[in-house]
């Protein structure tokens, strides 16, 4: 367990934790305006939040519009199922690791079952909630615009995911109707906030794991050896931020791909493998030779099946690294079910 790790998600109990009463013995009416202050605040530091509370869905989801709050909270678990597995359950919908959540509730046996499940979970008794906003699990380095804005960025998510569940047709289809657009730019002072953020936060497609400070990047920013990318993507349904990063350190006869990272939330758009085939054909184009650094950890498989999907071969390797080499034998087609804007300032353009 890393217990410095930032909290994500804090999971909140409803009786007699949000609410004063048992909804399922009364009518309640009562709201704590202490927790709605900390819910509301948690959400402008883009902390998601979510419930797990043993009540009927439709008749707990009232109750939270009645006051006010019910658009704070994704993926809510109301059940009489026990809440370990609730907790289960959210992570893996958030698609984040289970020791960045909190729990929050009033019930010392509900703590202690969750506790003894999910020990690397926060638990919080409702008694101490008034501290939340002071843990430093709960105060994230930088606020971003992307952090402001992710909780409407999951519920987006959420709406794709209900259409494409009702959808009759393939995969590519289905992505084809969401008239996706990636646009990949260098990287700008006002993007490094968000970029080290990402490299804190995005664990399963990253290549090396390495965390980069906002200085470390500034620096590979102004390199002339260097080429730092970021990448946005936007659909119909919104903006899902900046969700990507390249790093390329350039010489005359060999590119090296030093990170390549793609926020989780957009894993199953593919927008991963054109970031990297856009690379492999400019590369291509240059006629140099293009490596790509992989470092493996305990989440980041997919990224090496990635690279060997997309014609990289290991090339050697040492005690801190692998490093692959990719086939630029022909050039990659990218798919016609996204747009591709590549900025005029980047090796990417045209």
């Amino acid at each position: 367990m890393n217990n410095e790790n930032k909290i994500k998600c804090v999971v909140w109990d409803l009786d007699n934790t949000i609410w004063e009463g048992i909804l399922s013995e009364e009518d309640v009416q009562v709201v704590d305006a202490n927790i709605v202050h900390i819910i509301k605040t948690l959400d402008s530091r883009g902390i998601l939040q979510s419930i797990s509370s043993k009540n009927t869905y439709e008749r707990a989801k009232e109750k939270l519009v009645q006051f006010g709050i019910w658009e704070y909270f994704i993926y809510p678990q109301l059940n009489w199922d026990a809440k370990s597995e609730a907790m289960t359950i959210i992570a893996q919908k958030i698609n984040i690791g289970i020791d960045t959540l909190a729990f929050v509730d009033d019930q010392e046996f509900e703590l202690q079952e969750v506790a003894f499940t999910h020990p690397q979970i926060l638990c919080i008794h409702v008694d101490q909630a008034s501290k939340i906003l002071d843990m430093d699990r709960m105060n994230p380095k930088f606020i971003t615009c992307d952090s402001q804005n992710r909780r409407k960025m999951y519920q987006n998510d959420i709406q794709r995911d209900m259409i494409e569940k009702d959808f009759c047709g393939t995969k590519e289809d289905f992505l084809a109707t969401l008239n996706m657009v990636l646009i990949i730019g260098l990287a700008m002072e006002s993007d490094l906030e968000r970029m080290e953020e990402l490299t804190v936060r995005t664990h399963q497609l990253n290549s090396t794991g390495y965390v980069y400070s906002y200085n470390e990047l500034k620096s590979f920013m102004t390199s002339d050896s260097h080429e730092l990318l970021v990448a946005q993507l936007d659909d119909k349904f919104g903006e899902y931020g900046k969700i990507g990063l390249a790093l390329i350190e350039r010489t005359e006869r060999v590119w090296d791909l030093k990170l390549l990272l793609m926020s989780c939330r957009v894993m199953a758009k593919g927008v991963g493998n054109v970031l990297l085939n856009l690379i492999i054909n400019r590369a291509r184009k240059s006629m140099v030779a293009l490596h790509a650094r992989f470092v493996p950890t305990e989440q980041n498989r997919v990224m090496y099946i990635t690279y060997k999907f997309n014609g990289f071969k290991e090339k050697e390797r040492n005690a801190a690294f692998i490093t692959m080499e990719a086939d630029l034998s022909q050039e990659r087609q990218i798919p016609t079910y996204v747009q591709v804007r590549a900025l005029q300032n980047c090796l990417l353009a045209e």
